[in-house]
């Protein structure tokens, strides 16, 4: 009969539950399997990184150059501190995903985004933000002077009743047919149909609407930074290029 007391087992479960992140390559793997990256070659060719470079890296056979670290950190959505020299707190809380465009002058046809997990693009914000927020990046100058076209507003992902967003300044909208605008919504004059209004376009009359968001943040043209060089945006722009006014 083998005994184990409670001393032991108490020992045991202490070292399964705190994985050791005394080294920078012990903190990058983290940061890794975190981001879901399953091995560091899957990382690796993802980002087009040499891959037995970033597998030295991780296992703490190559010093990891400054630079380097702020792009992992960047890449894994971790702060850059603690990376470095685990100082602070470990989460990136100024990156957020650009799901798509929001029409403020042309229509944004969410059924023919195709973006996928990845969304449209991937940003860097001059404040931290919470883990429900998402961005979406606008096409168009019909709410103009108030928002710019290339403008960034940031939602969160809570489910809004249309009532709590009546006749405030805008809302990002998505009507029944997959159409997404940043308008102000007042109450249509038939049931459930809403006018959607714009500072610089004739009113869309007696819409049915899918789903609306409220506007967190404004981020203005330049404020912002990309950190992925996705081609999607540009290939949208060019698609809604052609769409009529709203």
């Amino acid at each position: 009969m083998i005994r184990v007391d409670r001393v032991n087992m108490t020992c045991v479960n202490t070292i399964c539950d705190h994985v050791p992140m005394d080294t920078m390559g012990e903190r990058l793997r983290y940061a890794r399997e975190k981001a879901g990256f399953p091995s560091a070659m899957a990382a690796a060719k993802r980002f087009g990184w040499p891959t037995s470079t970033y597998a030295a890296h991780e296992n703490g056979q190559n010093l990891i150059p400054v630079d380097t670290v702020k792009i992992y950190a960047r890449t894994f959505k971790v702060s850059a501190g603690w990376l470095l020299a685990r100082e602070g707190e470990v989460n990136r809380s100024n990156m957020v995903k650009v799901a798509g465009l929001v029409g403020a002058g042309g229509t944004i046809d969410t059924s023919v985004e195709n973006l996928g997990h990845e969304g449209l693009d991937e940003i860097e914000l001059p404040f931290s933000l919470p883990e429900e927020a998402i961005a979406y990046r606008i096409n168009g100058d019909s709410m103009w002077p108030r928002y710019d076209d290339g403008d960034v507003i940031v939602v969160f992902t809570r489910p809004y009743a249309i009532s709590e967003m009546l006749n405030v300044p805008e809302a990002l909208v998505t009507t029944a047919d997959g159409s997404r605008y940043l308008k102000r919504i007042v109450e249509g004059s038939r049931k459930d149909h809403y006018d959607l209004m714009s500072h610089n376009a004739p009113p869309m009359h007696n819409v049915r609407l899918q789903s609306v968001a409220g506007v967190h943040a404004v981020v203005r043209r330049g404020s912002w930074r990309a950190l992925s060089n996705s081609k999607k945006a540009k290939q949208l722009q060019q698609q809604i290029k052609k769409a009529k006014p709203a």
